[in-house]
């Protein structure tokens, strides 16, 4: 949860979302969670200057599917940055393992090959009630964490690109 430890009061670069359009892929399980994320996302962009016409939301079943997704979505170029959402609670086997792995070192794979940022949003909790509470209102909101990153990170890019 985003508060006193969180990096989130420590971000520099612009955080200007005016003109650019945002790629926002959410797993649809546990979509009690990952709507919330959804929001979170969406209200940061917003905030900082996004149209909501210039946001795509892109569901899929679960966080096992969003690394393939994130690679078809890269290889177009409409997008400023792609922020993947999704949610996997610890259950008695080690399935939770298996899902947790290949979402993060898949998104980390596509994050690597792609010129546009691509944000890991998804919550690996051991409990439902961890991930409400990362769910939360404003910078309680991984999600929110997640598109500010996605801006600092947008401002990154360009800065390189400069050089």
């Amino acid at each position: 949860m985003s508060g006193p430890a969180s990096s989130i009061s420590a971000r520099r670069g612009v955080h200007r979302a005016d003109g650019l359009r945002f790629a926002l892929l959410v797993s649809r399980f546990h979509s009690d969670v990952t709507e919330r994320l959804l929001d979170g996302a969406r209200n940061c962009l917003v905030e900082h200057g996004a149209r909501p016409a210039d946001l795509d939301i892109i569901r899929v079943p679960g966080a096992w599917e969003l690394p393939q997704t994130a690679a078809k979505l890269v290889a177009v170029p409409r997008h400023d940055a792609l922020i993947a959402l999704g949610c996997v609670v610890r259950g008695e086997t080690p399935h939770f393992e298996y899902v947790c792995q290949e979402a993060s070192a898949g998104l980390g794979a596509v994050a690597r090959a792609a010129s546009i940022p691509v944000m890991f949003g998804v919550l690996t909790t051991d409990t439902l009630e961890q991930a409400y509470a990362r769910a939360g209102e404003g910078v309680d909101n991984k999600g929110y964490e997640c598109a500010l990153g996605a801006l600092e990170m947008i401002d990154v890019y360009r800065k390189l690109a400069e050089r």
